[in-house]
C-alpha cells in the first residue's frame, strides 16, 4: 500500500529583518493614529517557509513520502529547484504566473518585538488544487493555506477516502463556527496548539471530549509541558524532548506534526508516534529557520531510542 502522504498548505518565502533599536522608543503611544515611520534594518535573511514545505522537509528526512500540494508564484523556480535537490516532488504544485509567491516580511528590534506583514499571493489561488488527480494516497494534511483551497481540499479528501489531519494554525480564525464543524467532522485527525484550540472550542461550542468523540485522534500541543492525544478514549501524555538549543520556534509545529503523519503512515501507536513528532520538534527548535536543520532517518531513530529507551 501507498504511503504517500499530500501535504496540503502553503508555500512561502519569510524576509527577516533586524532593526538594531526598540520599536517603544519611536513609536509615540498618542500619536499611533498618524504613524509614518522607518526603521533602518542593517540586516536581511530569507528563509524557505511556507506550512507545507516545512512539513514535507521534516517528513522528507524522516524517510516518509512527503507530496506537497500547493501554489506558487512566479518568483518561485528557487523554491522548486531546492525540492528537487532534496528529492522531495514538485508534481503537485501548481504555478500561478500572475502572482508572486507567499512572502511574510518581519520586522524584530532588540526586544524581539516584530512588525509583520502577510502577501498571500499565489497562495490565494490554493482552491485551483484537486486532491483526486493525486491518487492513491496514504493519508493527507489540510495545514494553513488559502481559505478557500482549505475548505476545497477538505472535503475532497473526505469525498475520496483520504483520511486526513486539520490543522487549522493561523488561519483557524478565517473559519466561521459552523465551518469549523464542519471541518472537524470532515477530519480523520485534528491537530492544534493549546491556544488554537481554546478557540477552536469557543468557535464551535464544543468541548474536548465532543471534538474528540468525532475524530480517531486529537493532538494538541502545550509548548514546553508536551502535548496530549485523544484517541480511542484514552489520553496518552507525551514528554517534551529537551533541546541541544533553543534558538527558534519558527516550524517546530510543522516539524511535530511531520513526526505525526510518518507514525501514522507507517502504523505506529500512539505514545511511539506523539513520541516522534515530539523529538522533532526538538531538532527543529535547535537551529534558526524553518528549514536549516539537518540530521538523517538513522540518526533520528537513534536518537529516539536514546531519548526513550526503544527503536520505533
Amino acid at each position: 500500500m501507498t504511503k504517500t502522504t499530500l501535504i496540503c498548505g502553503s508555500l512561502a518565502f519569510d524576509k527577516i529583518m533586524q532593526y538594531k533599536g526598540r520599536f517603544g522608543e519611536t513609536l509615540l503611544a498618542d500619536q499611533l493614529h498618524k504613524v509614518n515611520v522607518s526603521f533602518l534594518v542593517p540586516t536581511l535573511r530569507t528563509e524557505y517557509g511556507g506550512c507545507s514545505a516545512n512539513i514535507a522537509y521534516n517528513l522528507n528526512m524522516l524517510g516518509g513520502d512527503p507530496l506537497i500540494m500547493a501554489t506558487i508564484g512566479q518568483d518561485g523556480g528557487e523554491y522548486l529547484q531546492r525540492f528537487e535537490t532534496l528529492g522531495i516532488s514538485t508534481r503537485a504544485i501548481r504555478k500561478i504566473a500572475h502572482a508572486y509567491t507567499a512572502q511574510c516580511f518581519v520586522t524584530a528590534d532588540l526586544d524581539n518585538n516584530q512588525i509583520n506583514a502577510f502577501h498571500p499571493g499565489a497562495m490565494e489561488y490554493s482552491h485551483e488544487n484537486n486532491v483526486a488527480d493525486h491518487a492513491p494516497l496514504r493519508l493527507a494534511i489540510i495545514a494553513p493555506d488559502g481559505r478557500e483551497g482549505m475548505l476545497k481540499h477538505a472535503r475532497d479528501c473526505a469525498g475520496n477516502n483520504v483520511p486526513f489531519m486539520f490543522d487549522p494554525g493561523q488561519q483557524l480564525p478565517m473559519f466561521s463556527g459552523a465551518e469549523l464543524i464542519e471541518l472537524i467532522n470532515e477530519a480523520t485527525y485534528v491537530a492544534a496548539n493549546d491556544y488554537e484550540f481554546e478557540m477552536l472550542m469557543d468557535r464551535t461550542g464544543l468541548t474536548l471530549p465532543d471534538i474528540a468523540g468525532r475524530l480517531e485522534a486529537l493532538i494538541v500541543t502545550r509548548g514546553e509541558k508536551g502535548s496530549e492525544i485523544y484517541a480511542n478514549g484514552e489520553r496518552h501524555v507525551i514528554p517534551c524532548v529537551k533541546a541541544a538549543a533553543v534558538v527558534d520556534p519558527t516550524g517546530c509545529g510543522d516539524a511535530f506534526r511531520a513526526g505525526l503523519l510518518y507514525g501514522i503512515a507507517n502504523g505506529f501507536d500512539w505514545p511511539t508516534t506523539g513520541r516522534l513528532a515530539s523529538l522533532m520538534g526538538a531538532l527543529k527548535i535547535a537551529s534558526a529557520g524553518g528549514q536549516n536543520h539537518v540530521a538523517t532517518a538513522a540518526q533520528i531513530a537513534d536518537r529516539f531510542e536514546t531519548e526513550f529507551g526503544y527503536r520505533y
